[in-house]
């Protein structure tokens, strides 16, 4: 009797940066895709080892159980103090924060902004989803004229509350800041595309020329009160074309850079 022999194709295995550990991020989140591109780079750049994350307080607090490097966990929007404290310090580690708008864009502003203005040396992940997403659902800095939450019911005035606040745009105009970028996570080519933002914010700081952010537009389905699929048409239908994708921030240092 003959035997029939399937071979089959590994197209994708966890990477060796990423611990086995269930997610405790509500369905349809995109915290856990962020954290796959995160731990996908410090394998392919080999630099998990030297590695230091800083996650303050928000969805993304216990970030320290899906990636196997050092990690430490900061006051809430104090991130980028921690990590400059440690980068100082230790100036061979690559460190990088990882934070939500509410956390860097509301109570860290002073933080995130003075980082970049003295060019630090580090890398920020944002994770701009338009909400507070741990702490119930309250509007944020960025969130959408209009957009309903639990502490904007009828949705935001901007008459009230002001309009939303482009991160990126904003710290693209210090001369501290080498690379700020804004990419989004709601379909493969996007992700794609934010993985190699991602890697190249790190090579910014391996070569030592300043603060790198890169901006993540990501889904919250349970603070959007939609379904995880709606979440991601969403996304595009209403942030794209309220936080524009792109390069806002590439110095010629950082274009200079053969990646």
């Amino acid at each position: 009797m003959a035997t029939i022999v399937q071979l089959e194709n590994l197209v994708y295995s966890r990477p060796a940066a990423f611990t086995d550990t269930p997610t405790h991020y509500c369905p349809g989140c995109t915290h856990g895709t962020a954290h796959r591109l995160i731990a996908e780079v410090l394998d392919e750049m080999k630099i998990t080892d030297r590695t230091i994350g800083v996650a303050p307080v928000g969805c993304a607090v216990f970030a320290y159980n899906y990636m196997d490097t050092d990690f430490v966990e900061a006051a809430h929007g104090r991130a980028p103090a921690m990590a400059t404290g440690i980068k100082r310090l230790l100036p061979d580690r690559v460190v990088f924060t990882y934070q939500g708008d509410g956390d860097l864009a509301s109570i860290g502003m002073g933080e995130i902004v003075h980082a970049a203005a003295r060019g630090e040396n580090i890398t920020v992940v944002f994770i701009n989803n338009a909400i507070y997403g741990m702490t119930g659902g309250q509007m944020a800095p960025t969130t959408l004229p209009g957009m309903k939450t639990t502490s904007s019911p009828s949705g935001r005035d901007v008459e009230l509350q002001g309009y939303p606040i482009r991160m990126a745009e904003m710290l693209a105009t210090l001369d501290g800041a080498g690379y700020v970028v804004r990419r989004s996570l709601h379909d493969p080519k996007n992700i794609r595309l934010a993985k190699k933002a991602i890697r190249t914010a790190f090579e910014v700081q391996l070569h030592g020329l300043g603060f790198s952010m890169v901006e993540l537009l990501s889904t919250c389905s349970t603070g959007w009160g939609v379904t995880p699929v709606e979440s991601l048409g969403w996304l595009e239908q209403h942030m794209i074309p309220a936080f524009p994708l792109g390069d806002y921030k590439i110095s010629p240092s950082v274009a200079a850079i053969k990646l």
